[in-house]
């Protein structure tokens, strides 16, 4: 398993809702932003060799209340 760490935008009062529909996934920071949204960092794993943005569409995009996914950003252990 390998982690990749994903920004999401979620309308106001859907944060958990979003994060617990979430499959495979740490809840790494949440942010207010001024826009009235609030974005929500998570940790998801995903199988090595497995397509990162399908593993997104299919899991993580489709969720209700996210506004929009932010970034993906992927690590190396060292």
């Amino acid at each position: 398993m390998k982690p990749i760490f994903v920004q999401l935008q979620c309308a106001p009062g859907k944060t958990y809702e979003v994060a617990d529909a979430i499959y495979k996934k740490e809840i790494v920071s949440e942010m207010y932003s001024t826009s009235g949204d609030y974005d929500l960092l998570i940790k998801v794993y995903v199988e090595e060799g497995e397509d990162i943005g399908k593993f997104i569409n299919d899991n993580i995009a489709t969720v209700p209340g996210i506004n929009r996914s932010l970034t993906t950003l992927t690590f190396n252990a060292f």
